[in-house]
């Protein structure tokens, strides 16, 4: 009987780690911890944002090197996260390597591959939070030509997208057209508020083959609208500054893990195996992550057609039943399936043990299924739900969203 394409490929990462294993010894953070010869990546301790912080850049260093030195030789750039659970990272990474990692991760999507082996030099237009880096999101006013990087054009200025005035989106929908991408690379909240305005205006852009949501969770009720609007299929992809990105949507809706990029572990599981997700980078030389603790929970799904996995959102975010019960922001937002006219949410907990939904309507209609979606929270949360609609919800420090808040004791 032959071997599973995901047995194969997770024996080759096995491999991988081991011929890894020298290089990882050099570094600093990692020299005690690997000092045994009898190696088992289960038996190292998790490291978190904390410890890739202490000591930073050294406790990454190999002996004799400085990130003066690496950066004056062009040999590596500096990132720094968003600071969606923590304070923000700097990040070490090779050049080349982001650009590198992105392009296995996409092609493990047969439409996206083809579309990539038909052009090149794919073009993309980028609407994210500004907020979410110094360096690819711009935070001050930019050009146009100074937001253009390689084939990439970052097109929106603004944190908030609910304020944006009809003026500034008309720029943002000009400034694609002129463009004219094979692909958007969209937060969700952003990408959705934009094409409802392009949705009112009757604008297409007819370059488009598909669209990419990244950045934070991907609701229900943004891919919906996006969908809708953009008339071309609409991928997930998963990842963080600091690790590259880990799972991609292929062409029938599983998220596939990027071998070659990292190793999953999935720990502290629930009765569903709903999980803490840990990653091991395997291709980032500079800045090696080993049992690394992300953040999100996520849940391993073995099924008919191979391996994938479920990304359930934060672990800060995640609230509790009144039974005290596990509830993700993924099985809350399933909730919003089949509904209509929201453009976006979130979720409160409130003190008195209740939940409060807030929810910004689409502009030009009113929200269908909402009795049904409010009755399907109330079974999960077995709990009152409270409903509000708002014109705007603002975005956390690090510019990102929340779809669920769980309440501050």
């Amino acid at each position: 009987m032959l071997a599973s394409p995901e047995i194969s490929l997770e024996a080759a990462q096995s491999s991988r780690i081991r011929e890894l294993l020298p290089r990882w010894r050099k570094i600093p953070l990692y020299r005690e911890m690997l000092a045994r010869q009898d190696f088992d990546l289960r038996d190292l301790p998790i490291i978190t944002k904390r410890e890739m912080r202490v000591g930073f850049p050294e406790n990454f260093l190999h002996s004799g090197r400085t990130l003066e030195g690496l950066l004056a030789e062009q040999l590596v750039e500096l990132e720094h996260t968003s600071g969606t659970s923590e304070d923000r990272l700097p990040v070490i990474f090779g050049v080349g390597w982001w650009n590198e990692q992105e392009k296995r991760a996409l092609r493990l999507n047969k439409f996206v591959a083809r579309v990539l082996d038909e052009t090149p030099n794919a073009r993309r237009a980028t609407l994210t939070s500004p907020a979410c880096n110094g360096l690819t999101c711009p935070t001050v006013w930019m050009s146009q030509a100074q937001r253009t990087l390689g084939d990439a054009l970052f097109i929106n200025l603004a944190r908030i997208p609910f304020v944006l005035s009809d003026a500034e989106l008309q720029r943002m929908a000009d400034e694609i057209t002129e463009w004219s991408p094979q692909f958007l690379d969209l937060d969700p909240v952003h990408g959705s508020w934009f094409a409802l305005y392009c949705e009112r205006n009757n604008i297409r852009f007819p370059s488009l083959q598909f669209t990419l949501c990244s950045y934070e969770f991907v609701s229900v009720v943004h891919r919906r609208i996006i969908q809708r609007v953009f008339g071309v299929p609409v991928f997930n992809l998963y990842g963080s500054t600091e690790t590259g990105h880990l799972l991609m949507e292929n062409e029938t809706g599983e998220m596939k893990p990027s071998y070659d990029t990292a190793a999953l572990e999935i720990l502290e599981t629930d009765a569903a195996g709903i999980g803490t997700l840990l990653v091991t980078t395997l291709s980032n030389d500079y800045m090696p992550l080993l049992r690394y603790r992300i953040g999100d929970l996520s849940q391993r799904r073995e099924q008919a057609y191979g391996t994938d996995y479920l990304v359930h959102g934060r672990i800060r975010d995640a609230l509790t039943s009144a039974s005290g019960n596990l509830v993700t922001t993924w099985q809350v937002d399933q909730c919003f399936v089949g509904a209509s006219g929201i453009a976006h949410y979130q979720l409160r907990e409130m003190r008195e043990g209740n939940f409060h939904l807030r929810y910004v309507p689409e502009p030009n209609g009113g929200v269908n299924g909402l009795s049904s979606v409010i009755a399907r929270l109330e079974s999960l949360l077995q709990s009152t739900v409270m409903t509000e609609p708002v014109p705007t919800l603002l975005p956390e420090g690090s510019g990102k969203f929340r779809l669920t808040c769980k309440k501050v004791e």
